[in-house]
């Protein structure tokens, strides 16, 4: 933890003003400037201009630190997550080079409830929970909400955003409820971004077609090859081929397994 320490930023620092929360919310354009910038979240173009939007965010709801997260759990041993870090970027790599994504209670926690929380209200249950804790408070996280986004997919798909500040109990405040109600529209925006983000690179990428989200989305419906042929006028075989292409352009042992994964990354629409 000596490393962890030393890189970690003062509280004048992280917040100049040394504005309580209760003073943030209680501003007169506070909730005016944060609905704001989250709506402008849906038409950013890229990562760069929603990692911007995410910093300015941050200090406009009246935190330090944030980091999103974008969690998806392909079976039961594949899982990958990507982050947006408005926070000192060696979070991310210790993160990672630990792969503290497996006893990391707040991802944990958004896994298995919708409830935006604060840190205080998870006690960690393993010594390698109270470690991923112990590192997160070096980097700003002292004082953390938790706020899960969920989706269709249930818990093989979620967001959770996490919002912090190097100071103990700073949101322990009358200023809250505001707070937490607009950080869970802002996770809800983020969440969404990124899964249209995932979606538009894999269909690029793998050279996707209309035609082949057709085809995911009738055998999601569970449509024979005859019938799907009939749909699409053509035949069984033809259909029984693209499928064959289909599922090796997803790396997927079948159609079922192409379905899967098609409805996870957002390819097609959970049914």
């Amino acid at each position: 933890m000596a490393d962890f320490a030393a890189r970690a930023m003062s509280t004048s620092e992280l917040n100049p003003e040394g504005s309580t929360l209760a003073e943030h919310v209680a501003r007169s354009d506070y909730a005016a400037r944060v609905c704001e910038a989250i709506a402008r979240i849906s038409t950013a173009p890229d990562k760069a201009a929603v990692l911007g939007l995410l910093k300015q965010l941050v200090l406009a709801l009246g935190a330090d630190a944030g980091v999103f997260t974008s969690f998806v759990r392909d079976d039961a041993t594949n899982s990958s997550y990507r982050s947006l870090l408005a926070c000192d970027p060696l979070w991310g790599t210790e993160y990672a080079r630990h792969g503290w994504f497996t006893d990391d209670p707040w991802l944990y926690h958004a896994l298995c409830s919708a409830s935006a929380v604060r840190a205080s209200e998870l006690a960690p249950a393993t010594p390698a929970q109270r470690t991923v804790c112990e590192a997160a408070r070096q980097f700003g996280f002292a004082s953390a909400v938790i706020v899960p986004a969920p989706s269709a997919a249930g818990h093989s798909r979620v967001g959770v955003l996490c919002l912090g500040s190097p100071i103990d109990n700073y949101f322990e405040s009358d200023g809250y409820l505001l707070f937490r109600c607009l950080a869970q529209g802002l996770a809800m925006e983020l969440h969404h971004w990124w899964y249209r983000q995932i979606r538009d690179e894999l269909i690029a990428n793998l050279r996707l077609t209309e035609d082949d989200l057709a085809l995911l989305r009738h055998e999601q419906q569970g449509h024979s090859s005859k019938v799907t042929a009939s749909a699409l006028d053509t035949l069984p075989q033809t259909i029984d081929c693209r499928f064959q292409r289909l599922s090796a352009k997803l790396g997927m042992a079948n159609r079922r397994a192409a379905v899967r994964y098609a409805e996870l990354y957002g390819l097609i629409e959970p049914m």
